[in-house]
């Protein structure tokens, strides 16, 4: 007997800072577009969130500016037609704890761990629990991952070309 699994329709969010937007934000970018075939959600974090939610302290472009550079990032990047949203997020789990609607989440793997904790969220609202899907780190040239806080102090440019001066 032949066994057919069928892989339903996915809507996938992914979620972050992304400022100033770089290599390794475009492949979370990519992933959610490949994945979401029902739909892509893209939460920016708030301006107050994205500077609580810093592990450093570093200048963070302003909602609007990011908000801009995420959609031309997408628009570019978008070779499916899928509909996306861009949504800004105001608590550290918001939109994947607190929408049923999402299916997957897109992750990298420094925070694939924090899977666990939305999921507990999800199924204490009655939700179902949402796929991760791991997008691996895009590496600069000297082979540390591409970073917005190594591009703001000057180490690397977007695309992961170390810097002479940095």
């Amino acid at each position: 007997m032949d066994v057919v699994v069928a892989l339903s329709a996915m809507r996938v969010a992914v979620a972050g800072t992304f400022g100033p937007l770089h290599d390794g934000h475009r492949q979370l970018f990519e992933h959610a577009l490949r994945f979401g075939d029902d739909g892509v959600v893209v939460a920016l974090t708030s301006d107050d969130l994205a500077v609580e939610t810093r592990h450093e302290p570093r200048p963070i472009p302003s909602l609007d500016e990011r908000t801009t550079a995420v959609a031309d990032a997408i628009a570019a990047l978008d070779e499916r037609g899928r509909d996306v949203e861009i949504r800004t997020l105001e608590t550290e789990y918001g939109i994947a704890t607190d929408e049923p609607s999402i299916d997957g989440l897109v992750v990298s793997p420094e925070t694939a761990p924090e899977l666990e904790a939305i999921n507990e969220r999800r199924r204490e609202r009655g939700f179902d629990p949402i796929t991760g899907i791991v997008a691996p780190y895009v590496l600069a040239d000297d082979g540390e991952r591409i970073s917005s806080t190594r591009i703001v102090t000057g180490e690397i440019d977007a695309h992961g070309r170390v810097l002479a001066d940095g």
